[in-house]
Formats: structure tokens, C-alpha cells, sequence
């Protein structure tokens, strides 16, 4: 994995806040927040790209920008020409806010159900949220896009639906740890509305906590088993995969992606970046922090839009 020089940057992107209204923990509805980071230059009348980058566990929608310099990774990414300006979204996906809630260690459990639940929230809330509001492919905020309210939730719900579902390779989700664990949640549950995983330092737990190292046959057989669902072949999806050596992650990921190199039909692993459908990447002295893995951001940058 190569390293990069970090420099200061002339022409920053900013960043926004988004509310949205979603259900806590208790059923009510309460009032949440992401934090979307803008290119600079950004045209309403373009369409952009968009990254969903969920934060790790015990944190929040603002635990990728104070932890890390993935901000600087965009600005720096987009002013040299590296990939083209997209916009990237910070969400929360906890149902309460995590430092009235924490307990000493971590209830994997409590965890894992948190962030299966968010799934919901994030196609219904965050998402519709956040592209109304900015201009990507879905078109929700363009006149006569998918926007416009139906006369029945159930009509607009599925209107929405097909609006995502046409626009899936220009949405991307990854994250961190926790983040990781939201991301390949996301891969069985909304294959139709994400066309590019970025897993960083966290194994799928769709089978059960901790499930890429304990049960990493099958939790590979169900992420081959989800594309077959969806009427995918290997062309209609990508995973970008991430870790550090050093990092406690590693003992979980790296069982479940041997386990899926072994399914071929479905997954093409490929050690060279840009090609197949699945790469995976180990860093060198890496531990599991937000300052090593925004470095796999940059790297897999190129690769995830293309």
C-alpha cells in the first residue's frame, strides 16, 4: 500500500449539516443529524456522485472529521485530479446518542442490532434527506425528479425505491470498524441502491457478531447468496476491503475474505487494484484508528466511482 505526503489544500470543500427526522430507540421520533462535505466549486446544476462513510463503534456523525484528515483526503484527492469531486455524507447510526448510553466494553449484541436497524433509517431518512436536498443521480432535488410526494406513503416509498435503485453505481457506502459492520449490513439489505462497499477494519455480522472469523463459511455463502437474490453477476458490484496487520480486525476479516475468494461464480478477488470485483488490502503497522484507515480512503479513492 502506498503512502502519501499530506499537504494543505487551496481549494476546500465545506461542510453542511442535514437533520432528518427518525426513530430512536424507544419507537419515538426524534430529530438526527449528518454531516455532508461539499467539493469545492460544488454546481446545484451537476449531478455528483456520493459516498456514505459510516463512523465506528461509540461514535457519531462527527467522528470521521475530528478523528481524522478525510476531509484534507477529498480536498487534496479532488484538486489533484485524482478522481472527480463527489460528495461524501457523515451519518450516526445509532438510535441514541452514544455518550449517554455507553457502558464499560462493548455489548456486541446491543451493537449489531443498532446497526442492522439503521438500515431502514438510512434508505428511508438519510438518504432521501440528504440527495433532496443536494444534486446527485438520483435527481431528488431537480423539478419533475423522483421527489414529488405521492398521494399513499406505501406509492412514494416504491417511487423513491426505483429512483435509487437506477442511480445505484453513482452511491457508495463504506465505514470504520462498527462502520465496516454497517457496510456489509448494507450489502445484503441494499445491494439495489449501492454499487461500491468500502469494508474498513470490520467483518459482517449478518450471521453473528464477530461472524467473519467464527462463521466465515457461511457468512460468505450468504453475501454470494444476497447477490444471487438480487439478479447480480459479478459485473454489478464492488467491494473494497481494508485492515491493518496490526489491527484487532484483522483476526475477523481476513477468514471471511478467503471464504469468499472461494466463491467464483460470485466474487472475482483480484490482488491488483481495478480489477475484479473484490480487492483486499492489509497495512503495514496499522492499528485500528481512524489515523491508518482514512488512508485506505485515498488509495481505493480512483476506484470507487469509476
Amino acid at each position: 500500500m502506498k503512502l502519501h505526503k499530506w499537504k494543505d489544500i487551496d481549494f476546500r470543500g465545506r461542510i453542511e449539516r442535514v437533520e432528518y427526522e427518525a426513530p430512536d430507540y424507544q419507537g419515538k421520533t426524534w430529530t438526527k443529524y449528518a454531516n455532508v462535505y461539499l467539493p469545492y466549486g460544488y454546481d446545484e446544476k451537476k449531478p455528483y456522485n456520493i459516498l456514505y462513510l459510516i463512523h465506528g463503534g461509540g461514535g457519531n456523525a462527527d467522528a470521521w472529521l475530528d478523528c481524522s484528515q478525510i476531509k484534507n483526503v477529498f480536498d487534496q484527492a479532488f484538486a489533484e485530479g485524482l478522481c472527480d469531486p463527489f460528495i461524501a455524507v457523515f451519518p450516526c447510526f445509532y438510535s441514541w446518542i452514544p455518550s449517554q448510553h455507553r457502558t464499560r466494553g462493548i455489548d456486541a449484541e446491543a451493537e449489531n442490532k443498532q446497526v442492522r436497524n439503521f438500515q431502514k433509517e438510512l434508505e428511508e431518512c438519510v438518504i432521501p434527506a440528504v440527495e433532496r436536498r443536494f444534486h446527485t443521480f438520483a435527481e431528488l432535488n431537480a423539478e419533475g425528479g423522483g421527489h414529488t410526494l405521492a398521494n399513499d406513503a406505501q406509492h412514494e416509498r416504491e417511487t423513491l425505491k426505483g429512483t435509487l435503485q437506477r442511480s445505484r453505481r453513482h452511491r457508495a457506502i463504506g465505514g470504520f470498524s462498527m462502520g465496516g459492520c454497517t457496510t456489509w449490513w448494507a450489502f445484503t439489505e441494499h445491494l439495489d441502491i449501492f454499487g461500491t462497499f468500502l469494508p474498513l477494519s470490520g467483518d459482517c455480522w449478518a450471521v453473528a457478531p464477530k461472524g467473519g472469523a467464527d462463521y466465515s463459511k457461511e457468512t460468505a455463502q450468504l453475501l454470494a447468496d444476497t447477490v444471487k437474490k438480487y439478479g447480480f453477476d459479478k459485473d454489478d458490484f464492488k467491494l473494497l476491503i481494508a485492515t491493518g496487520d496490526k489491527d484487532i480486525a484483522v483476526h475477523n476479516l481476513t477468514p471471511q475474505v478467503e471464504a469468499m475468494k472461494q466463491l467464483t461464480d460470485v466474487f472475482d478477488y483480484r490482488d491488483e487494484v481495478g480489477r475484479g470485483n473484490m480487492n483486499y488490502v492489509i497495512k503495514e503497522d496499522a492499528v485500528h484508528a481512524y489515523e491508518e484507515v482514512y488512508h485506505h480512503v485515498w488509495n481505493y479513492l480512483p476506484e470507487i466511482f469509476d
